[in-house]
């Protein structure tokens, strides 16, 4: 599903016209963005969790000349699912 797909779902079921449902799904997004910033884990109960993840730097290789690169500390997201949309799928 595409975001543009996601807001379409989201007016058919919620009756709010095509630009409430743009303004909501770019406020979800943003507002999650912005915790996870922030440091924070964002939870949604039975949907699930998305939590801040520090990648610390570390030494690869480069597949083709096998020359080590050093790979810069990054900051990323993970996903953990909730047990309601776990159970849902299953």
């Amino acid at each position: 599903m595409t975001k543009s797909e996601l807001i379409e779902e989201i007016e058919a079921r919620s009756g709010l016209s095509r630009a409430q449902s743009r303004a909501a799904v770019e406020a979800f997004v943003a507002s999650v963005t912005s915790a996870l910033k922030r440091g924070e884990e964002v939870r949604l109960m039975g949907f699930g969790s998305f939590t801040p993840i520090v990648r610390g730097a570390t030494l690869g290789r480069n597949p083709r000349t096998g020359a080590e690169v050093k790979v810069p500390a990054s900051k990323t997201a993970k996903f953990r699912i909730g047990e309601a949309l776990k159970t849902a799928l299953n």
